[in-house]
């Protein structure tokens, strides 16, 4: 994705002299300069914050600088889609999930903080440690799946998860919208758009039965709203089933 106190000064009644209301109140402009004064700096700030987050790497910008950052992206394990220089929503997911794994507030442009991230990034926290030297790891605080070979990170992606609300399929059936949590194992890669009781997934890679998986949609948004499966953007969905192994790659979801 993401108080200041004030202490009240008691004053001795006597060593202050009473005001008379026409020494008390202030002339028109001087009130009109002092009001000036004091929303200038609030003025200027929020035109200097706007300036920034114009002149900041955002989708539809396209040159070098938006080249240099799906490098850096790619290089750290994100995908940003083609390094061809154009922001794009490849390259959008992939800023996401980046800022997700750093901590950072989620963001559709590049901030200050993530530049300086981008050049003192963290690694994903592992959630099990001897989980296995290949496995995948989904952590449902910050909605991102990472993804291992050999323990060292391979992908790392945005995700979209259970949105926690209820509701009922059109096939009967009612419940909660929740990802399981727990240890799990890929059962089956289904090819393609799949129609299920609850909607349509693209090349999903179940890990529960054929009723949860891990499958390509057009709508991954920051907020966690699927019904219960793990959401990848569309087009890591189109290979992610041949980074894994089907049937029998571990799937720690936390």
């Amino acid at each position: 994705m993401r108080r200041l106190w004030m202490s009240l000064l008691a004053v001795p009644v006597l060593a202050l002299a009473v005001p008379t209301a026409a020494s008390a109140a202030p002339s028109a402009p001087a009130a009109r300069a002092a009001l000036a004064a004091r929303t200038a700096p609030a003025a200027a700030g929020a035109a200097a914050a706007a300036a920034a987050a114009a002149q900041a790497l955002q989708p539809g910008m396209s040159g070098a600088a938006v080249k240099a950052l799906q490098r850096r992206l790619a290089a750290l394990k994100y995908y940003p889609g083609s390094i061809d220089g154009n922001f794009g929503t490849s390259t959008l997911e992939a800023v996401w999930a980046f800022e997700e794994v750093q901590g950072l507030p989620a963001h559709n442009f590049v901030t200050s903080a993530m530049q300086w991230a981008l050049a003192h990034p963290k690694a994903p926290r592992v959630l099990v440690p001897r989980g296995g030297a290949n496995r995948v790891e989904v952590s449902l605080s910050r909605e991102v799946l990472v993804l291992y070979h050999n323990n060292q990170v391979q992908l790392i992606s945005h995700v979209s998860t259970g949105g926690g609300y209820f509701y009922c399929s059109p096939g009967g059936g009612c419940g909660h919208a929740i990802t399981p949590t727990g240890n799990f194992r890929t059962v089956v890669f289904m090819r393609g758009w799949i129609r299920v009781p609850l909607g349509e997934m693209f090349n999903p890679v179940f890990f529960i039965g054929t009723a949860f998986a891990i499958h390509g949609d057009t709508d991954v948004p920051l907020a966690p709203v699927s019904h219960g499966c793990v959401r990848i953007p569309m087009d890591i969905a189109a290979f992610f089933h041949t980074l894994v192994r089907v049937p029998g790659e571990p799937v720690y979801i936390r």
